[in-house]
């Protein structure tokens, strides 16, 4: 007979002693429990003593957490999170310095457990800590010159058990005061400092300027960039993401108008070529923390553009005029110094003609086409930089369109409003870094003026597509079609530099376009006959049925989803599963991303299936109308949602990625008995239902389909069969 559920085989240890093999009724007080286990050892004073996990993350077992006990469980008494709080709390006070790094050892190792995290900040431990590293380091560093080793230990230890219980979320950020913030900008500022204590300082600082716009002005007083650019010069990859981390930190904070003073400062201390040779080109790979560090950096980099792709441009600003004036000189700079003379009149009918090669929209007032926001004055920049830095280039892109006929002129006004409204979409210009992505390209840290160059390239491909599809002014949003899958497709390929991706365009020619287009048609034929039609709505629930069962099967092996918090390199992870008669989700918290699927027995919290009420998605989920800097983004609210149960109760979800909230989503609903919904539903329809059409459609007449695969025929004796076509 099976013992029953609320029955747990465990071992429990205890220092000097045999391990003792014990059932513990999880229906048991847990005070009770350790009452009898002590009693076993003859302990005095149960009520300090607790239970912990014997294994590397030693975390306490409390009554909130003891579901996660299974069969089999190595246990440890120990004693309680408070009277360890209190021992560690007195021992880090201590005149010897030997006890006192103990002390902090054991601190740093015992602070990731939220139950000591508790305890410990119960005693007001953060601001004892605090204290240590405003004045007691100094009494420390007297010892750094005959003891280094022991400081640099000592303050790593003293910041990383700082680190771990601020994690927790307990306390908030807006309590520390200057003369920390100076502390610890002193350590990041110091140019031989120990390698833990340099991390750790740098972490200190991104969480104090994500987490308050109070300790962003703080600390931007206390750091700048030039005292966080030799970092980036060393090796330690782990130094040089949380350098640029801190540099993102303090770009997403800035107020808007001192960013561009920021940009000119980091392009001032060269900060783009340092990380091209020392990051980039260096010979170690790039992980996925420092991956997404410089996807941060070209995002908040290329949103500084968003002032100008929103700025219209004022038809009366003479200023603003004077560019388009610029761009009419040095197009036709002969044709002016020829007909400076002349009346008003005249003037007017020569710049008319002029403004209508150079491809306007509005030949009168040329002023007028970038009133339109995005991309505004954005667009004239662009071609004001084309035309002075790839003059030849410009040049001959207005001549060659001038001497067309009118209806096959590729218009260069028009093409570059609209190719730079179009990079402003590819490059996502003016939203928000994803928490998720690591999508950086290193051809955009190539070059000071990247966007611009990034334009020049693509404004002489676009006028290369026209000509190669022989297009006129009726074809102009084909042509733009065409030049953005062309663009996008070369983009898939992470160039190194705008060489390599001015050679991945050359490549990609019209006629290539076209022949990847019938490449991926091939096998999508299109069914509009009644039969076909009438076959495919008789066939389409028995598809709908099967990825029901698929998208169940894959809530049965379940997922693991991160837990989002401000500071990412040291990222919490949880799973969920559905169980296999449907009926429960399993869920619970993980301490790192597992290998493979996680056993129900090992995750402690359960949801009935039948206690859910609902399945909420995007901005209607609970955790994503919290106010966080790197939370309110599009990409974010895409993979959120939210299942409701009981009353007001929600379990909150941020998928991995689009296919996986996907999968989660149409699970959700079909287990509600909802319809699925989503774009990856509707994608697999399409497919599935293409390939059963095809294989009823096929004439198999008297044809007999063997139930086995044929047997693979021998080699031949020779190969001389063989024809080299080149």
């Amino acid at each position: 007979m099976p013992p029953p559920a609320d029955i747990v085989k465990v071992a429990i240890e205890w220092p000097g002693a045999f391990p003792k093999l014990m059932e513990i009724d999880q229906k048991k007080p847990l005070s009770a429990i350790i009452k009898e286990v002590c009693e076993g050892w003859n302990l005095p004073n149960p009520e300090t003593f607790s239970l912990q996990n014997a294994d590397s993350t030693n975390f306490y077992i409390t009554e909130k957490n003891r579901n996660n006990i299974k069969n089999g469980s190595i246990l440890r008494l120990t004693t309680s999170a408070a009277q360890m709080a209190q021992q560690l709390h007195e021992r880090i006070q201590s005149s010897s310095m030997d006890m006192k790094l103990d002390a902090l050892k054991d601190l740093a190792n015992s602070s990731r457990d939220i139950t000591f995290a508790q305890e410990f900040i119960n005693l007001d431990g953060i601001s004892l800590l605090t204290q240590m590293v405003e004045s007691g380091t100094e009494r420390y560093q007297k010892l750094q010159k005959i003891m280094k080793p022991c400081f640099g230990d000592l303050l790593s230890f003293t910041l990383t058990a700082f680190v771990e219980l601020m994690d927790h979320g307990i306390v908030s950020w807006d309590t520390f005061s200057v003369a920390f913030i100076k502390k610890i900008a002193s350590y990041v500022c110091k140019a031989a400092m120990d390698t833990a204590v340099l991390q750790r300082s740098l972490a200190i600082l991104e969480s104090m300027v994500l987490n308050s716009q109070d300790l962003y002005q703080k600390v931007a007083q206390e750091i700048t960039i030039g005292q966080l650019i030799p970092h980036l010069q060393g090796t330690d990859q782990d130094i040089q993401t949380y350098t640029i981390a801190v540099i993102n930190a303090l770009f997403l904070k800035a107020p808007e108008e001192k960013r561009q003073e920021m940009a000119h400062i980091l392009a001032q201390k060269q900060l783009r070529s340092i990380i091209l040779s020392n990051v980039i080109r260096s010979n170690k790979p790039i992980n996925d923390e420092m991956a997404h560090q410089l996807y941060v950096l070209q995002v908040l980099t290329f949103n500084l553009l968003e002032d100008r792709m929103m700025t219209k441009m004022d038809p009366q600003d003479q200023a603003q005029r004077d560019i388009i004036f610029e761009l009419r000189r040095i197009a036709f700079d002969v044709e002016c110094d020829s007909n400076n003379s002349g009346s008003i009149e005249k003037r007017k009918s020569m710049y008319t003609r002029d403004y209508k090669k150079l491809g306007f929209i509005n030949h009168v007032n040329p002023a007028v086409d970038f009133t339109q926001i995005p991309p505004g004055m954005l667009a004239l920049d662009n071609m004001l930089y084309f035309a002075r830095h790839h003059q030849d280039a410009y040049i001959r892109i207005v001549l060659e369109n001038s001497s067309r006929e009118d209806k096959h002129e590729c218009p260069f006004g028009r093409s570059s409003i609209e190719l730079t409204k179009m990079l402003c979409e590819i490059l996502k210009v003016g939203e928000l870094p994803s928490e998720n992505c690591h999508d950086f390209h290193p051809m955009f840290f190539t070059h000071d003026r990247s966007f611009e160059e990034f334009f020049c390239i693509c404004i002489q491909l676009l006028n290369k597509t026209w000509k190669e599809m022989r297009a006129t002014s009726e074809d102009f949003n084909k042509v733009m079609q065409v030049v953005k899958e062309q663009i996008t497709r070369a983009l898939t390929i992470k160039p190194n530099s705008l060489d390599q991706f001015k050679s991945r365009l050359q490549n990609l020619s019209y006629t290539e376009i076209l022949k990847l287009r019938q490449s991926e048609r091939m096998n999508q034929e299109d069914f509009q006959s009644r039969p076909i039609l009438e076959l495919r709505e008789k066939i389409q629930p028995e598809i709908m049925e099967l990825i029901k069962q698929q998208r169940l099967n894959r809530l049965c092996e379940g997922t693991c989803f991160r837990k989002i918090s401000s500071r990412r390199r040291q990222d919490k992870f949880w799973y969920c599963r559905l169980s296999p008669n449907h009926k429960v989700l399993h869920y619970g918290d993980l301490e790192e991303s597992p290998q493979g699927e996680v056993p129900h027995d090992s995750l402690q919290d359960k949801l009935p299936v039948a206690d859910i009420k609902a399945v909420v998605t995007g901005k209607d989920c609970p955790h994503m109308k919290e106010k966080g800097a790197l939370k309110q983004n599009k990409e974010l609210l895409e993979l959120a949602f939210s299942v409701l149960y009981e009353s007001d109760e929600y379990l909150n979800f941020i998928a991995p990625d689009k296919h996986e909230y996907c999968v989660w989503t149409d699970g959700l609903n079909a287990l509600l008995g909802k319809e699925m919904t989503s774009e990856f539903t509707r994608s697999d329809m399409d497919t599935l239902l293409n390939m059963e059409m095809k294989l009823r459609l096929l004439d198999l007449e008297n044809i007999q389909i063997p139930e086995v695969p044929p047997p693979i025929p021998k080699e031949p004796s020779n190969y001389d069969f063989v024809y080299d076509c080149n």
